[in-house]
């Protein structure tokens, strides 16, 4: 197993986040590329770097593995998952086919206080205007959640919360272009209105238009990363 950090993790980032769980840690060093793609995960070396037992580990890759992050392989053990544009592709292709789902079933059972607490939200997120980016992502999903967390549907439900926390985590790498920031703010006012009216099918259009566009935004700014970070790279 590789890092690509002459510092060591465990130490860092023990003081700087002291509340991340073993599973964050490995995800975000998986994530941030400090744990090269199709490198061998061994539980015993995990434990050591991360300052823990093998138990918090084996229970971390199988979360990560039933997330896409590690793929395990007879004979072979864990290994890291390279995190790209067809990761990212892959999750949105499967989202923009959940999330309308969700959002047309909410339109059946919305009431006056539902749109009053979207409203609320997006007031909120309005007001910050992603001067901070942790506090946008803070509201962004609590305005989605009010949606999709009352679904009849758990499984869904907890897929959709998944692919968000990988999403999240994936994006907080990248700023977000202007014109993406006004067409969140354009999408959620329009699902707004779309639920107000009790048209199922017009707000399961602009959500599965809201996954395509953050999806598509993300995997623009992965793909700009790599470019500039090939340039950089000594011949």
């Amino acid at each position: 197993m590789t890092f690509r950090t002459t510092t060591k993790p465990t130490e860092k980032k023990a003081a700087a986040e002291p509340t991340l769980s073993i599973y964050e840690r490995i995800r975000e060093d998986i994530i941030s590329g400090q744990m090269e793609p199709d490198a061998r995960l061994k539980v015993a070396d995990l434990a050591q770097h991360y300052g823990t037992s093998t138990n918090p580990v084996r229970e971390a890759l199988q979360q990560l593995r039933g997330e896409g992050f590690v793929v395990m392989e007879p004979n072979r053990g864990a290994r890291v998952v390279s995190i790209d544009e067809d990761f990212v592709r892959d999750i949105i292709e499967i989202e923009v086919l959940i999330e309308p789902a969700l959002t047309k079933w909410f339109c059946s059972i919305a009431i006056d206080a539902d749109i009053a607490e979207l409203e609320a939200i997006q007031a909120e997120i309005e007001a910050n205007n992603f001067a901070d980016p942790k506090l946008h992502g803070t509201l962004d999903t609590r305005f989605h959640q009010a949606i999709y967390d009352r679904h009849y549907n758990r499984h869904a439900a907890d897929l959709w919360w998944r692919h968000r926390e990988i999403l999240r985590a994936i994006s907080r790498r990248f700023p977000m272009s202007l014109s993406r920031r006004q067409s969140v703010l354009r999408e959620h006012r329009e699902l707004i209105e779309a639920i107000r009216a009790q048209d199922a099918a017009g707000a399961a259009e602009v959500v599965a238009r809201h996954v395509e566009g953050s999806g598509k935004h993300i995997i623009e700014q992965m793909g700009v990363a790599r470019r500039n970070g090939s340039r950089r790279s000594p011949a």
